[in-house]
């Protein structure tokens, strides 16, 4: 058996800063665990084709395995791949190991791809059977010829910056660390999830979105532990249902590959989004004047990754409060994400601005204040990643603006110096983003 990993760095949409990080510790967990096994790692780097065809003729290859992928251009290059090399005589097999379900395989009666999840979600729960998965080999036997191969470091995929270091401190990378959360969250937070999940200070989520998205472990395998969990109607469980999701949104993608850059509804073409580049840089590092917003936007540039409650949060602020075009959230998110997942990414942010498939409606605009004083009472999450409002407690800790100069002062807060005034007024946004909304309705 020969392990082959191919890094192609004119991919596209091409790998973001935050994912470039977790692919390197990634491969590196993988190099060590298959060394371990007896085999080595064969990285090379360039055309994936053309790579791949090299390592065949070099090494007498007479078969390729493999896993499918999903993303439109990746899915048709590796189709017409895998016809080039079975014509020249090498059996390649494919497996649907990222996804539970083929992206056309769950269809509505019309045989066209549902647009709203409820339906698409209890037609995959009646068709699809994921069977266990299976055990790990105990020795891989390489090949007898050496081949040459390029180590981690040569891919040159971390950052020339201090960066990194959040994203290194705050995460165990590869399929161990993966097995490991998920066996912790299926023993003890995923009974409570349903509740827990909403509340960013509390520990309630399984953080397996990243180890999902590069493949440490996959739908399959989550869908078997909870199955052998002994928990009641886990099928029908929230955590599962969020698996369904990223099964939805790869059905959608699939269905509209358009939607990457362009709203699936098309009155928003002409919607009148601002351009305002010191609102979205405000937003991207954190100093919007909305503790609960700014609070995400830090967490996400420190660890690569922000609890899902608070990215509903931020991405309805910088869509409907500072009306800037959700393609702007989209790019931030990709690149600064470690479980950015085009599927995923894309959806998420249409349903936030009302564009997309089973998306929230457009005048669903979160308050910032309201929502930190619901999901965030005590001001735990605030005080982690503001640290400059530590001297504000709930509930002035929401609303620093409305708070006298003395009590400011005594907490050691100046707006404006630092800590920013908010950069725009809630129930100023709110009245302009529902008369946007009313220039593109019909």
């Amino acid at each position: 058996m020969l392990p082959l990993y191919i890094w192609n760095p004119e991919e596209t949409p091409k790998l973001g800063g935050a994912s470039k990080v977790w692919l390197h510790h990634s491969l590196e967990k993988l190099q060590d665990s298959l060394k371990q096994q007896g085999c080595d790692l064969i990285i090379r780097k360039g055309n994936p084709a053309k790579e791949l065809k090299k390592v065949i003729d070099e090494s007498s290859a007479q078969a390729v395995y493999c896993n499918r992928r999903y993303q439109p251009d990746q899915s048709d290059d590796d189709a017409s791949l895998c016809r080039e090399l079975r014509s020249s005589g090498v059996k390649v097999h494919t497996y649907k190991s990222y996804l539970l379900a083929e992206p056309t395989e769950i269809q509505n009666q019309k045989g066209l791809a549902f647009l709203v999840f409820t339906p698409f979600w209890k037609r995959c729960l009646t068709k699809i059977q994921p069977g266990p998965s299976l055990p790990e080999p105990t020795r891989l036997t390489p090949p007898s010829s050496t081949l040459q191969t390029l180590q981690v470091e040569d891919l040159n995929l971390l950052p020339d910056k201090d960066w990194p270091i959040g994203i290194e401190k705050s995460w165990e990378t590869g399929e161990k660390a993966a097995q490991q959360s998920l066996k912790n969250f299926v023993a003890d937070a995923s009974r409570t999830y349903s509740v827990d999940r909403d509340f960013p200070a509390k520990s309630g989520t399984s953080r397996l979105s990243p180890h999902l998205h590069f493949g440490e472990i996959t739908p399959r395998q989550i869908w078997n532990a909870f199955e052998v969990s002994g928990m009641e109607n886990w099928k029908t469980s929230q955590y599962v249902a969020e698996i369904g999701w990223r099964e939805f949104s790869y059905h959608l993608l699939n269905a509209y590959p358009q939607t990457v850059h362009s709203p699936l509804r098309n009155q928003f073409k002409s919607f009148p989004w601002i351009q305002n580049d010191d609102h979205l840089k405000a937003w991207q590092k954190g100093q919007t004047g909305y503790p609960i917003v700014d609070a995400g936007m830090r967490e996400l540039w420190e660890t690569g990754w922000m609890h899902n409650r608070v990215r509903m949060i931020v991405a309805s602020f910088v869509v409907k409060h500072l009306l800037i075009n959700w393609t702007e959230g989209a790019n931030w998110f990709w690149d600064t994400l470690v479980d950015a997942d085009l599927a995923s990414n894309t959806q998420g942010w249409q349903w936030t601005a009302g564009c997309g498939a089973d998306a929230a409606p457009y005048f669903r605009i979160f308050n910032p204040t309201s929502q930190a004083q619901k999901f965030d009472p005590n001001g735990e999450y605030i005080h982690k990643w503001v640290p400059e409002l530590r001297g504000l407690h709930a509930p002035q800790l929401f609303e620093p603006w409305n708070v006298s100069e003395m009590e400011l002062a005594l907490a050691g807060v100046q707006l404006g110096v630092n800590y920013p005034h908010p950069i725009v007024v809630h129930s100023e946004a709110r009245n302009r983003a529902l008369a946007a909304y009313k220039t593109i309705q019909s």
